[in-house]
């Protein structure tokens, strides 16, 4: 068995920086990658309706472990705080909790169009669901209904928590960031300061902020409170040459509080938003990148590499037929915090 991170190649330049690929990935489209808070088993949900669960060992390879469906492509996934459940939500407008020690899914959530994104609350137990019908709903898992709905100004499109912050992105650029201590109204309600489509968000870990990606190859870091806006930047990303590509996903470092972006050009950058540098660029993949994550010590980050579309049918990617998974064995000069070597660097990929 090769070592963690060791020669696992794909062909034609699919596996440039020489990660581990995970066997039996999805048959289409990867939406979401989600690890298990207490250990390295790894959730994977596509337009294949499925929902794969894999346990990941100490080398680096994973096994798949079970799987369950839904009546429709699958957009979102999340784990309960113990490991012990997962939640999947998506076109079939409904979120199933899968039991994992008895291998059996329930449907607990229910919107009246498809579910976008979901995260579990462990803070109040409650389940957050956010919806292309335009409501975000929480919702006790032993109940059939609702425990609240929260009307939104337009279609969920992306969401973030990290208790008590909540922050949701919608269609027109509308962004509401929620202290759940009063969940029915938001704190605060603002335009995304990118002028295109948001794609992701992500809460800071210290709840003071959170990152906005959108399609249009930017990243904004804002700030919760208006006495710190001076801090407020935004930064180019994903772009090579005249050619621009959409930020996908964005995630936190668990450890080191630094983040990783995943873009439709096929990379994925680690950067440090407090020195306003970036850390490391990887090697470009042979399809975009349309979601990743660290595991629960930030040891490994896994992403999928998988045609999100975003170019129609005529892309060669769209007839290719693949959809990787791979793992990445993380390194600290990758991830840990850097200061800024001089001024200049503070506006390398800095305000613009």
């Amino acid at each position: 068995m090769a070592q963690f991170g060791g020669a696992q190649m794909g062909g034609g330049g699919a596996n440039p920086n020489n990660d581990f690929a995970v066997a039996n990935p999805p048959s289409d489209g990867i939406s979401s990658l989600s690890w298990s808070p207490t250990s390295n088993f790894l959730v994977a949900t596509s337009w294949d309706c499925d929902v794969l669960c894999y346990e990941v060992d100490q080398y680096g390879a994973a096994v798949p472990k079970a799987s369950i469906k839904h009546d429709a492509p699958v957009l979102c996934s999340a784990w309960s705080a113990d490991g012990a459940a997962v939640f999947s939500g998506g076109c079939d407008n409904q979120v199933k909790k899968w039991d994992l020690a008895t291998n059996q899914p329930t449907q607990v959530a229910g919107h009246d169009a498809p579910i976008r994104h979901l995260a579990w609350i462990q803070e109040v137990n409650l389940l957050v669901t956010g919806s292309w019908d335009k409501t975000l709903k929480y919702w006790d898992t032993r109940q059939a209904s609702p425990a609240l709905t929260v009307a939104l100004p337009e279609r969920c499109y992306a969401m973030s928590c990290v208790h008590p912050l909540l922050v949701v992105a919608t269609a027109e650029r509308h962004i509401l960031v929620y202290n759940l201590s009063n969940p029915q109204v938001p704190f605060k309600t603002v335009q995304s300061p990118l002028k295109y489509q948001t794609r992701t968000v992500a809460a800071f870990p210290d709840r003071g902020g959170y990152l906005v990606g959108s399609i249009e190859g930017r990243v904004a870091v804002n700030h919760v409170e208006d006495s710190l806006a001076a801090k407020n930047f935004t930064f180019k990303c994903h772009r090579e040459n005249t050619d621009i590509y959409s930020v996908n996903d964005i995630k936190f470092h668990p450890v080191h509080g630094t983040f990783v972006t995943c873009g439709s050009d096929g990379v994925f950058n680690f950067w440090d938003k407090d020195s306003k540098q970036r850390l490391k660029q990887m090697g470009k993949c042979a399809a975009p990148i349309t979601c990743g994550g660290f595991n629960h010590d930030g040891k490994i980050l896994a992403y999928a590499v998988s045609y999100d579309w975003s170019k129609g049918g005529s892309d060669p990617a769209a007839s290719s037929g693949r959809n990787d998974i791979y793992l990445h064995a993380v390194k600290d000069e990758e991830v840990k915090p850097r200061p800024a070597a001089n001024p200049s660097a503070n506006s390398r990929g800095g305000r613009r």
